[in-house]
């Protein structure tokens, strides 16, 4: 979700590439709810940070998104970058009927596209776009 939100905030000032300890499939919940957003994710490929270190690739930021109780499991990624960290649920971690998990994710989505709007008002050179 953060991915998509910071190509459509900051499309001219950042090429954001998402990756986990491990690819692995997309979450439900969030191709769900970035769907009724207006963002189809449904055809994103999961990579690993080991794909995207073994490719060389260079980055200004390197933001991890896991949330504090499983912090010690987030992906570092080597290189010289600006590192941050913000705490936020992971979807996969809800417990409930799937109508629970979906307005919970609901929050969890709208939380990383407010702090990443914040962000970028601070860092991006063009205009912030506004909320959908």
């Amino acid at each position: 979700m953060a991915q998509v939100f910071l190509t459509e905030v900051c499309p001219d000032d950042f090429a954001a590439e998402s990756a986990g300890l491990e690819a692995g499939t997309l979450n439900p919940l969030a191709v769900a709810v970035m769907l009724e957003a207006g963002f189809d994710m449904s055809g994103n490929e999961t990579k690993s940070a080991f794909d995207l270190f073994k490719a060389a690739r260079l980055y200004s930021y390197v933001i991890t998104v896991c949330d504090e109780t499983s912090a010690e499991h987030c992906p570092i990624f080597p290189g010289v970058a600006t590192r941050l960290h913000w705490s936020f649920t992971d979807p996969a971690s809800l417990v409930g009927s799937w109508e629970q998990r979906l307005g919970q994710t609901r929050t969890i989505r709208d939380q990383i596209r407010a702090k990443i709007e914040h962000w970028c008002a601070g860092v991006c050179k063009g205009e912030v776009s506004g909320s959908a």
